[in-house]
Formats: C-alpha cells, sequence, structure tokens
C-alpha cells in the first residue's frame, strides 16, 4: 500500500475501483499462466508479512530478512523498502514457488493475497485523514481475467484473507508517510536512529529483547493490559512498535505508551 496523490491517481495505469464496482477474475491450476505471476518481481513486504512469514517459515525475523529479502534505500526516501529476493535461476521466480504451487500459501504476502487488485491512500493535508484507492492492475498475460467470476474489493479481500492485511497495512501507512520527512539528522538514514526504527518495524525477535530487556519500560509507562498483550503477541508487539517509532522519531504520543 502506498500514498496516492490526488492528481496522479488518473496516470496510474489499470482501472480505478469504487466501492461495489465489479471485476472479472479467478486463478487456478488449469489456467494456462498459472504461476506466471511468481516471477521476476520487485514484491514489497510490509511489516507484518514477516511477522507472518518468520512463523510459517519457523525462522527467526533475522533470518528472514538475511535469507530472503533485499532491503533498499531509495533516492528521496528516508526510511528503507524491504523487497523479496527472488531465487537465483533463469527466471528469478519467487523462492516459495513449487511445481504444486506457492509453499507460504496460508501466509503469503500482502501483495500476492491482493493480486489482481492494487491498493494505495490518499492523504488529506487539511485533516490528516486516508482514504483508500483500488485498483484492477492484472498484467497483460494474465488469464485469469477472461473468467466470469465477479468479484468486488470487498468480497475478494474477504475470499483472500486480506481484511486483517489490509487493516496492518493502514497502521503501518500512518507511519510509513510521515517518513516523507528526514528524522534521522546529522546520522543520516544508515545511523543508529536508523537502524533502531527499522528493528521495530521489522525484527519483532531483537523489537521484544529492547522492550522486555533493557530500561524501555522505565521510560514508558506501557499500559499493563496492553503489555501482556505484547508480550505474548507479536502483532501486539508491531503495534507497539509502530507507536515507539511515531514517538522515537518523529515526537508523536500515543496511549500505547503511556502518553497522550
Amino acid at each position: 500500500m502506498k500514498r496516492v496523490e490526488d492528481q496522479d491517481l488518473d496516470k496510474i495505469p489499470g482501472r480505478r475501483l469504487e466501492d461495489g464496482d465489479v471485476f472479472c477474475f479467478e486463478c487456478r491450476p488449469d489456467i494456462s499462466c498459472f504461476n506466471l505471476c511468481c516471477r521476476n518481481l520487485n514484491l514489497f513486504l510490509y511489516p507484518y508479512d514477516i511477522v507472518r512469514l518468520k512463523k510459517k517459515l519457523r525462522m527467526t525475523a533475522s533470518e528472514v530478512i538475511e535469507k530472503h529479502t533485499d532491503v533498499v534505500l531509495r533516492p528521496g526516501n528516508f526510511f528503507p523498502e524491504v523487497l523479496l529476493t527472488m531465487a537465483d535461476n533463469e527466471e528469478k521466480t519467487c523462492p516459495f514457488l513449487s511445481e504444486k504451487g506457492c509453499t507460504v500459501y496460508s501466509d503469503r504476502m500482502y501483495a500476492c493475497r491482493t493480486f489482481p487488485t492494487e491498493h494505495g491512500v490518499s492523504l488529506d493535508e487539511a485533516s490528516g485523514v486516508l482514504t483508500p484507492v483500488h485498483f484492477y492492475k492484472p498484467p497483460d498475460f494474465c488469464q485469469g481475467r477472461h473468467e466470469s467470476k465477479e468479484w468486488t474489493v470487498s468480497s475478494w479481500s474477504q475470499d483472500q484473507g486480506a481484511v486483517y492485511y489490509h487493516k496492518m497495512m493502514t497502521e503501518w501507512t500512518k507511519v510509513k508517510i510521515l517518513f516523507q520527512n528526514d528524522p534521522w539528522g546529522a546520522d543520516g538514514p544508515e545511523g543508529k536512529m536508523a537502524r533502531m526504527a527499522f528493528m521495530a518495524a521489522y525484527n519483532m525477535d531483537d523489537f521484544k529483547d529492547f522492550v522486555f530487556k533493557s530500561t524501555f519500560l522505565k521510560r514508558y509507562k506501557v499500559p499493563k493490559a496492553f503489555l501482556k498483550k505484547a508480550k505474548k503477541d507479536e502483532v501486539e508487539l508491531l503495534r507497539l512498535g509502530f507507536a515507539w517509532i511515531k514517538l522515537f522519531c518523529f515526537g508523536y504520543p500515543s496511549p500505547e505508551l503511556g502518553l497522550v
């Protein structure tokens, strides 16, 4: 999910979908293009994707990031993007692709889960309100777009188990938008402050140690009920990480840290 400027909405490829708009799509093993979409991708991984993948792969967050991702800081950005590393073969396939299909399907990434739709948000600068925007963008080779089964954004999200992913992506987008401005100062985006912010978003193992094994809880009065959840549930811990990034990098208080 990314921010979209209002004046650029008409320039985005694909068909914009309003609430209730219908698109046709179906994917199944007997379609000729099955798995062709799992090759040579710039596939972005978001914080909730890492939480799901590390459990599915039985790896630590550090291991997932080290083995399966490229962390890239693009010009003009102040927070890195995390992309899935394609397999080292001629077709540059997804590393989780097998002859039978996706080996992490139940915990597949947000971009895969929402395909062939793509999603962004439009930000009202005055109110700070984020409005979701949706597009239908199957690639030209996709034969599933010629199927007759009809969907709306809502019904497709329900069918693909993407509703909670949308929710977590919206929470992350609210954090990521803040990085239109440079919070790092002289240390830059590779300094200690930046590394800690990345940890709080993408490495729940290290962030958990930071919260419970450092002086964190002496400095921040995290409500006991929320802290109890965060200790057992990595999604709640991720929410704590988002709240801490907003405070640590931009000075925005939050109830998760006992500040309002």
